[in-house]
C-alpha cells in the first residue's frame, strides 16, 4: 500500500479562486511586496541603488518560487518573510534565466530551420509548457528537468484538462494585472503609478505562483508524491471529514475481518466525541442488534429509542423494547416526553400492547407532566381503535376530562367520549376551515 497524503481530500483549485486572491494579503507576503516595491523608489540612481534593487528583485523572485514549493508541500499559508532574504535558494533565479535562454534558443533555432511558421509553432509550445516548466524548476531545481520535453509532456498529461483550465486562469490573471498597471500609469502621477504598478505586479505574481503550487498539491497522486495539509486552518477544515472517512474505512475493514469487538469500541469512542451523530448511532444499533448484545442495548436505549422514534420505526422499536425488558423486567422510561413519543410511534405502527406498556401508570410516575393528557389520549386510542376495549378507553378519556381541566386538549375530550360511546374510531373533532 502507498500513502496518498491529502490526495483524496484536496479541494479542486477552481473552487478556491477567492483563496488565491487573498493569499498575497497576509502579513509576510505583504511585507515582502512592500520592501521590494518601495525601497527601490527611495534609492538614488547610482551603483549602490542599482545593486540593492537587483538584490530585492532576486529576493522577490526567490520568494515566489518558494511559494510554489511551499504550497505543493501542503502549506496553504504563505512562507515567512525570512525566506525571501535569508538562506540559500537565490540560485533559482539564475536557473530560471537559463531556462528562458534555452527556450529562446529553441525558438530561434526553429525559426532558422523551418522559417516563421515553425518558429510560431515553437513559440506556442514554449508558452504552453511554461507553467509546467516553472513547476518542475521550483520542485527539482534542475534546468535540464525544466526544459526536458518528456518531463513537461508527462506532467501536463498527468494533470490533464485541469492544466489547460489553469492556463486559461493564468492568462486572465496576467491580462488583469496588465490592465490594472496600465490604468495606474494613465491616471496617477508617475511616482505613485510606479508604486501601484510594482505592488500590483508583485501581488499578481504571487497569486500565479500559488496557483501553480496548488495544482501540484491537487495532483500529487498522479505526480508520484504525497503531501498532507500542514497548516492549522487547513487541518481543522479537513480534520472532521478526514477522521470520518478513516473511521468509516476502519469500521468496514474490521467488520469484514470479523473484529466486532473492535468495531464496537470504535463506535463507542466516536459517540463519546459526537453523541448526536445519527449515522454512528445507526451503525451502533445495527451492530448491537446483530450481536444480540442486550446489555449494551440497554445502556444505549434512550438514544436508540429516540432514533427509532425520529424514524417512525415502530416495529424495530417493539423488538428493541423486548430486548430491554429481558435485561430489566418491568422496564419503564423515565423521560415522559420520550415515553409519549415512543408510544405514539408504536401506536401508529399497530404495536398497541407495547405502547400501552410504555404508558402504564403514567399519572403516578409523572403526575405534573404536560405530557399526561396526550399520553392517556394515546392509551385511549390504542385501547379503542386497536384492541376494541371501549369501556377502558372511556375511562381514560374521563380521567383527562376530570384531571386535566387546564390543558388545551380538554376542549376536545367530549368529542372523543361521544366517539367512544358510538363505538367509532377515536379521531377527535373534524377540521374546520370556517373563518369567523
Amino acid at each position: 500500500m502507498r500513502y496518498l497524503g491529502a490526495a483524496t481530500e484536496v479541494v479542486p483549485f477552481w473552487n478556491r479562486i477567492g483563496a488565491f486572491f487573498r493569499y498575497p494579503f497576509s502579513t509576510d507576503p505583504l511585507a515582502v511586496i512592500a520592501i521590494c516595491t518601495l525601497v527601490p523608489l527611495l534609492l538614488s540612481n547610482n551603483l549602490i541603488g542599482l545593486i540593492v534593487t537587483l538584490v530585492l528583485v532576486l529576493a522577490l523572485l526567490k520568494y515566489t518560487y518558494a511559494v510554489v514549493r511551499h504550497t505543493a508541500e501542503g502549506h496553504m499559508k504563505p512562507p515567512p518573510l525570512s525566506v525571501a532574504f535569508t538562506g540559500s535558494g537565490f540560485d533559482i533565479v539564475i536557473l530560471q534565466l537559463l531556462v528562458f535562454i534555452l527556450m529562446g534558443a529553441l525558438v530561434t533555432t526553429a525559426g532558422m530551420v523551418g522559417g516563421p511558421i515553425l518558429m510560431m509553432v515553437a513559440v506556442a509550445l514554449v508558452l504552453l509548457a511554461l507553467p509546467a516548466s516553472v513547476m518542475v524548476l521550483a520542485m527539482e531545481h534542475s534546468v535540464i528537468a525544466a526544459v526536458n520535453p518528456m518531463n513537461l509532456a508527462v506532467l501536463i498529461s498527468r494533470i490533464g484538462s485541469s492544466y489547460f483550465l489553469l492556463y486559461l486562469y493564468l492568462i486572465l490573471i496576467s491580462m488583469a494585472s496588465g490592465a490594472a498597471q496600465e490604468f495606474a500609469y494613465n491616471h496617477f502621477a508617475p511616482q505613485l503609478a510606479n508604486i501601484v504598478a510594482g505592488f500590483l505586479n508583485s501581488t499578481f505574481t504571487l497569486i500565479l505562483f500559488h496557483m501553480l503550487g496548488y495544482l501540484l498539491f491537487q495532483y500529487q497522486e498522479e505526480l508520484g508524491f504525497a503531501s498532507d495539509h500542514q497548516d492549522e486552518e487547513s487541518l481543522s477544515e479537513m480534520q472532521g471529514r478526514d477522521r470520518s472517512h478513516r473511521l468509516e474505512a476502519d469500521i468496514d475493514m474490521n467488520l469484514k475481518d470479523g473484529n466486532y469487538d473492535r468495531v464496537q469500541s470504535m463506535l463507542k469512542e466516536s459517540l463519546k466525541r459526537d453523541p448526536d451523530n445519527a449515522h454512528r448511532l445507526a451503525q451502533m444499533y445495527a451492530l448491537l442488534v446483530a450481536r444480540d448484545d442486550r446489555q449494551e442495548i440497554y445502556r444505549y436505549h434512550p438514544r436508540l429509542l429516540t432514533m427509532l422514534a425520529d424514524k417512525n420505526d415502530g416495529d424495530s422499536m417493539a423488538s428493541l423494547l423486548e430486548k430491554i425488558e429481558s435485561v430489566e423486567p418491568g422496564f419503564r422510561l423515565n423521560d415522559p416526553e420520550l415515553a409519549l413519543q415512543c408510544a405514539k410511534t408504536l401506536y401508529h405502527r399497530g404495536q398497541f400492547k407495547p405502547a400501552l406498556k410504555l404508558l402504564q401508570d403514567f399519572h403516578k410516575r409523572f403526575p405534573d407532566s404536560e405530557c399526561l393528557p396526550p399520553a392517556y389520549l394515546t392509551v385511549a386510542q390504542a385501547l379503542a381503535n386497536g384492541l376494541g376495549q371501549w369501556e377502558k378507553a372511556t375511562a381514560f378519556l374521563t380521567f383527562i376530562k376530570k384531571r386535566c381541566v387546564n390543558h388545551p386538549l380538554h376542549e376536545q375530550i367530549d368529542v372523543y367520549l361521544q366517539q367512544a360511546q358510538n363505538r367509532e374510531p377515536l379521531k377527535g373533532p373534524k377540521a374546520s376551515f370556517n373563518v369567523e
